[in-house]
């Protein structure tokens, strides 16, 4: 199964949060680039949630329970007949015994073409096997 790095503003919609809700649609995404990796998400992937603004690491694992779908404050289709806002519903797995904070990753020379290292504003992004595998060893995941 994929896996997805998700960004969240955590004074906004935290893991924490997250977690005590136990599921929670993922939505608020507007970049194009965002977007279109949201929609390409599918029930059952996991995806690594990153905490922006002072923390800046990946905090912990969930895992995408539905499809996405139309945004329902939002709704409407663009032109391929997808959802113009998706929204993916998610449940936590687990939290990072360790966060890796975005200056770890920097300093990795594994993480150089990394789009959270290269695109700093995309904020739902696909997570290459062997990336996603070094990130999940250095949170404890």
């Amino acid at each position: 199964m994929p896996t997805f790095l998700f960004k969240t503003e955590p004074d906004e919609f935290s893991y924490e949060d997250l977690a005590r809700a136990t599921r929670s649609p993922w939505n608020g995404v507007a970049n194009p680039g965002a977007l279109a990796h949201l929609r390409t998400v599918r029930q059952g992937d996991d995806v690594l949630i990153y905490h922006t603004g002072k923390e800046k690491a990946v905090v912990g694992l969930a895992r995408a329970v539905s499809a996405p779908y139309e945004d329902p404050d939002r709704p409407g289709v663009n032109d391929a007949g997808l959802p113009r806002w998706a929204v993916v519903d998610l449940a936590p797995v687990a939290k990072a015994k360790k966060p890796v904070t975005l200056a770890q990753i920097k300093a990795d020379a594994r993480f150089a073409a990394f789009p959270l290292v290269t695109q700093g504003r995309l904020s739902v992004m696909p997570v290459p096997a062997a990336l996603d595998k070094a990130l999940r060893a250095l949170a404890g995941l």
